[in-house]
């Protein structure tokens, strides 16, 4: 199964934005308490802590739109929130535009982007087990790994499978809109994600109708798998944040819909498993290139995608799931691009420099 690979990053435009079909039921635009004119305030994160170019539109998320130069904008439960960089300033800066609780906002941000973990420790770490991962973390730091709230981040990735981007955006827009409507920025309309609740009202022949296909049968039959859950579906997703990896993936599997690709994304991205390694054609062709030489050549089967992923964590450790992340994104056109750039600079400098 292929992971979608991104696009250079989209207009920012509202005419660029894919149409909805209009949700199943009518949606009440209810706003949430103003925090008044837009005020931008520093983030605890610096760029080469969060570089937002290399961490949005990358393939974790499908909610957050680019709405600036360098800003993304999207929500976090029920707070409206846009980040940015600015040239010459070496800060994070965020705006919330919708919030009730301004001070949870800022952590909830902060633990939506697992701001306790250092990149600056894990790429130094890496380094000295990879001095070729050293050489990539130098042009594309900043690329973090989100903590999304795993049923968001579950659904969302029952959207890709075997999808295209532009597909998939216009089916997590579609079920965003069935949520709170928070507000808008440059054109982009946000939604706090619908609850489990509010998704076990939409039928599978809505969806299908909304264009979902095959896939309406896997969300409507995973909403139902979870709200059957002892305690409630949104608890037993957190609890798999405490178990280890292969329980928590094998507890993934029993989800319609969810393979072992999509179980390790859910679980990366979302359940603090940080040394999941979601296995796609795009992985296998760079364990194939730097870490399992021998398999080159050979057909990607469920075998060997463990092999691949134990191959990462035996060089990487129990972060191994961010340095595929970021040798991923090196791999992604415009980043590939830039890479080849510098290489090119790096060695007409040391032409000179013999000269």
């Amino acid at each position: 199964m292929k992971r979608p690979r991104p696009p250079s990053p989209p207009s920012i435009s509202a005419a660029a934005k894919p149409p909805l079909s209009p949700p199943p039921t009518p949606i009440l635009k209810q706003k949430l308490q103003r925090t008044g004119a837009p005020k931008w305030l520093p983030l605890k994160l610096t760029q080469t802590e969060l570089t937002l170019p290399l961490t949005f539109p990358t393939g974790q998320t499908f909610r957050w739109k680019q709405t600036g130069p360098v800003q993304y904008s999207g929500s976090i439960g029920p707070h409206l929130v846009s980040l940015r960089q600015r040239a010459g300033d070496d800060t994070v800066s965020y705006c919330l535009h919708r919030s009730a609780r301004p001070k949870a906002a800022e952590l909830a941000l902060l633990d939506f982007l697992n701001a306790e973990i250092s990149l600056a420790e894990l790429w130094s770490d890496f380094e000295i087990k990879d001095p070729r991962f050293g050489e990539v973390a130098k042009h594309l730091g900043g690329a973090r790994v989100l903590r999304q709230d795993p049923l968001e981040c579950l659904i969302q990735f029952l959207c890709s499978s075997n999808n295209n981007i532009a597909r998939i955006t216009k089916m997590v827009d579609f079920v965003s809109s069935l949520g709170l409507y928070l507000g808008e920025v440059e054109g982009f309309e946000f939604h706090q994600f619908p609850s489990l609740e509010r998704l076990s009202r939409v039928s599978e022949d809505e969806l299908r109708k909304a264009g979902f296909g095959y896939r309406a049968k896997y969300i409507t039959g995973t909403v139902s798998a979870l709200q059957s859950k002892p305690g409630g579906g949104d608890e037993w997703l957190l609890s798999l944040r405490k178990l280890d990896l292969q329980d928590a993936i094998a507890a993934l599997c029993t989800l319609p819909g969810v393979g072992p690709k999509v179980a390790a994304c859910i679980a990366l991205f979302s359940l603090d498993q940080h040394s999941a390694i979601p296995v796609d054609t795009h992985v296998w062709q760079i364990a194939t290139r730097y870490l399992v030489p021998d398999l080159a050549g050979a057909k990607l089967t469920l075998k060997l995608c463990s092999r691949v992923a134990e191959a990462f964590v035996s060089k990487y450790g129990g972060y191994a799931g961010w340095a595929q992340t970021l040798l991923f994104i090196a791999e992604l056109p415009a980043q590939k691009a830039l890479l080849q750039s510098s290489q090119s600079i790096q060695l007409v400098k040391s032409s000179e420099q013999k000269k």
